[in-house]
């Protein structure tokens, strides 16, 4: 028996917000996308269109509170990038860095609903 990761999720109070903010900062695209029948959440895939593994986002209609609690938020994904400081410029002008560590040559940004996402220079 061998497990494959797939997805991870996040919970995300204004969608398209999210959609838009993945885009800009990440290049994610969606590539599926499933909606409940009575239109209680909404379900989206978001991929880097190299990797298997993907983002998936999901709207709650009933959810009703402004934000998640995300605790101490000690969890979050981790992206390469092989342009780091074209990257970093660009999540700077975005306003989304969070926390930078530039000892170890790392940084985070934060999405809308406040989730860590940690950006790492690609390793030859």
């Amino acid at each position: 028996m061998k497990f494959h990761f797939a997805h991870n999720n996040f919970n995300v109070i204004n969608l398209e917000k999210s959609l838009a903010f993945y885009k800009e900062a990440l290049g994610l695209v969606e590539v599926k996308r499933k909606v409940a029948p009575d239109g209680s959440f909404v379900l989206v895939f978001l991929s880097d269109g190299s990797s298997v593994h993907q983002l998936e986002l999901t709207w709650l209609r009933d959810w009703g509170k402004a934000s998640y609690n995300l605790g101490d938020n000690e969890i979050h994904l981790a992206f390469t990038v092989s342009a780091m400081e074209e990257a970093h410029a660009l999540h700077k002008k975005m306003g989304c860095i969070c926390y930078e560590n530039e000892k170890m040559g790392i940084y985070f940004i934060s999405d809308p609903d406040g989730y860590w996402l940690e950006i790492i220079p690609a390793r030859d």
